[in-house]
């Protein structure tokens, strides 16, 4: 279970012909980074965790997560440019820690990006459902919601008397269409989302600042009433919730193997895409929370609720902020349904999952088949699930990736200094063990609930391990050959 993939081997296959298209370049990773990174976590997870944790410190949250992401951020720069290949932390833990591992890594990456394409098309659902109500279309609320909500402080479910959230599968279901066809046809579609998306922030908090009241902002740590319900502890399990909204980084790492020049670009579009939204996310949690009493905040639409407390002066921003609540949430989908697929087919090419999962399109040149059966189970998830519930599983999956690829910094580095690293992880060894500390400490404040969650879904994957993945590896089946590195020949 320790055997680990040649970093040589690696490299080999991130130059192989007839594998994925490279067609990135920097911009398109940092858009692609935005892209993620702002949605569901700025239109609509922000609010719950100023309303029931944080108050008008969410703004803390936002700096601690980001923090704790800067880390990590830095982690996986090092990474995606030494090892340019799809799979993100799977393939890193791969080359560091270890066959085992790695399929925990990249089992948990399924919570992270499929359960983060559901939670978001849900979002995506309640935006569209209220633009459309503006316009006098009126969608029954018995379509366009999940049959149960969730209750994360007690762990419970709650009927709705809802049947399903058509609106959050059909969404899927196009997304899954555009990604089929392209990598390159939906990167262009990302990056005009993005630019929409962008714009009306601005405008939100350009015109929002002038509208703060100041005594929204006191107390800007409201007092503890329990266990993660506000003061500090209220603002270290604000960091856990909203922490899904990062993930955005990630995903641009599973996308090295079709960037132009990754070694110069993973980095750049990590780091650039975490920097900018780090800034953007911290604006609008005050603005949100200066504009109105934060106790009114824990509803599907936040910033509109933000919009309406500037009266009739700023009504005519309910629009916009509509439009790119619904471009951005999109734009989100589509890079979390482009990284899930990724994932898969790097774990077929190893040998962990059937081989049907690493066919690339003979036109297209997309990983066709995982794409669709992504697609099909995030529709399921969506049009079922609660979004709260979805939220804290994904930011728990995104966490736990973050802690193992630090590790894995810290392994290389020791013991394979010699290695090409095109970037380096500054401040080594404080930036990777900072970055495990701080994501577990982030863990340890999420609902217990959550993690027993987390656990059974680990113990599933287990049985597949040992069941499937052990007997079929690629690596496993040639480590008689192949124990290490394989040496140069000799001249």
């Amino acid at each position: 279970m320790l055997y680990k993939k040649p970093i040589s081997q690696l490299i080999k296959e991130a130059g192989t012909e007839g594998g994925l298209k490279r067609t990135l370049n920097a911009t398109n990773l940092i858009s692609l980074g935005i892209g993620a990174i702002i949605g569901a976590g700025i239109f609509t997870l922000t609010g719950t965790a100023a309303a029931l944790h944080t108050g008008p410190a969410v703004v803390l949250s936002f700096i601690l997560a980001g923090v704790a992401c800067a880390f990590a951020g830095l982690c996986y720069s090092e990474f995606a440019s030494m090892i340019p290949i799809a799979g993100s932390a799977y393939t890193y833990a791969y080359a560091t820690m270890g066959e085992f591992l790695a399929w925990i890594i990249g089992w948990d990456l399924i919570i992270e990006y499929l359960f983060a394409s559901s939670t978001v098309a849900v979002s995506w659902s309640g935006y569209v459902v209220s633009f459309l109500k503006d316009f006098g279309i009126h969608i029954p609320a018995n379509i366009a919601q999940a049959p149960y909500n969730y209750d994360s402080t007690a762990g419970t479910f709650t009927p709705t008397g809802a049947i399903i959230n058509f609106p959050a599968m059909f969404v899927i279901a196009i997304i899954t269409t555009l990604l089929v066809i392209g990598i390159r046809e939906s990167a262009r579609f990302n990056n005009i989302i993005v630019v929409v998306k962008v714009a009306v922030i601005l405008l939100f908090v350009g015109f929002g600042i002038s509208y703060i009241n100041q005594d929204n902002l006191v107390p800007f740590i409201p007092d503890a009433k329990g266990p993660g319900e506000f003061g500090f502890d209220g603002i270290v399990r604000g960091a856990g919730i909203i922490f899904f909204a990062y993930i955005g980084f990630d995903a641009v790492s599973t996308a090295a193997q079709e960037a132009i020049n990754p070694q110069k670009d993973m980095p750049r579009g990590i780091l650039g895409s975490l920097v900018i939204c780090t800034i953007i996310y911290i604006l609008v949690g005050w603005v949100m929370t200066g504009m109105v009493n934060y106790k009114e905040l824990n509803v599907p639409d936040p910033i509109a609720v933000a919009v309406n407390a500037g009266g009739s002066s700023l009504f005519w921003l309910r629009f916009p902020i509509k439009i790119g609540a619904i471009a951005g949430l999109s734009s989100v989908i589509l890079v979390m349904l482009m990284g899930q697929p990724r994932i898969f087919y790097s774990m077929a090419n190893d040998g962990l999952l059937p081989a049907v999962f690493s066919k690339i399109h003979p036109k297209f040149k997309t990983p066709y088949i995982t794409t669709i059966i992504t697609g099909i189970i995030a529709m399921a998830i969506a049009g079922f699930g609660p979004i709260n519930l979805l939220g804290e599983l994904v930011s728990i999956g995104t966490l736990l990736a973050f802690t193992i690829v630090c590790g894995g910094i810290l392994v290389l580095r020791y013991t394979s200094p010699e290695l090409k690293r095109p970037f380096k992880t500054p401040f080594f060894p404080v930036v990777p063990i900072l970055g495990m500390l701080t994501c577990f400490y982030l863990m340890a404040g999420l609902p217990w609930h959550t993690w027993e969650r987390l656990i059974i879904w680990l113990i599933i994957g287990l049985i597949i391990y040992f069941t499937y993945s052990k007997r079929h590896s690629h690596i496993r089946k040639g480590i008689v050959k192949f124990p290490v590195d394989p040496p140069e020949p000799e001249l």
